[in-house]
């Protein structure tokens, strides 16, 4: 019985499953930029470009860190994929002045400015 259980691990596939892609960029917030006011433009995304193109952010203020200036973006989208054919489409789009991308940018410079940028699967 023992054997019979074993072979069938070894020939079962064990595949990993990924649950998702994240996006996470940690940011400064400029002079008279607040968390409030980012979260606005970060939900303003969320409604707007990223509902459309598959990827929604949420703002983490930390609490506890040995950062406690800076803020972080993290993006969820469906896999890398996913990921990249929006980030394609933003690039895209931010050549276009008068587009909701270039907009959005727009607001996120002169509120913020990037520090880092990461990405990972979710297991």
């Amino acid at each position: 019985m023992k054997r019979l259980l074993a072979l069938a691990l070894l020939v079962l596939p064990t595949a990993a499953y990924s649950d998702g892609h994240m996006d996470v960029i940690q940011v400064s917030l400029k002079e008279g930029c607040t968390v409030q006011k980012y979260a606005q433009i970060a939900s303003d995304f969320n409604q707007g470009w990223g509902k459309a193109h598959g990827y929604r952010t949420e703002i983490l203020v930390p609490l506890q860190s040995q950062d406690l200036t800076s803020v972080f973006w993290v993006g969820r989208s469906a896999d890398a994929a996913a990921f990249g054919a929006a980030w394609d489409a933003w690039r895209d789009e931010l050549t276009k002045e008068k587009s909701t991308a270039a907009k959005l940018q727009a607001r996120l410079d002169e509120c913020s400015a990037n520090g880092a940028r990461r990405s990972y699967d979710i297991y």
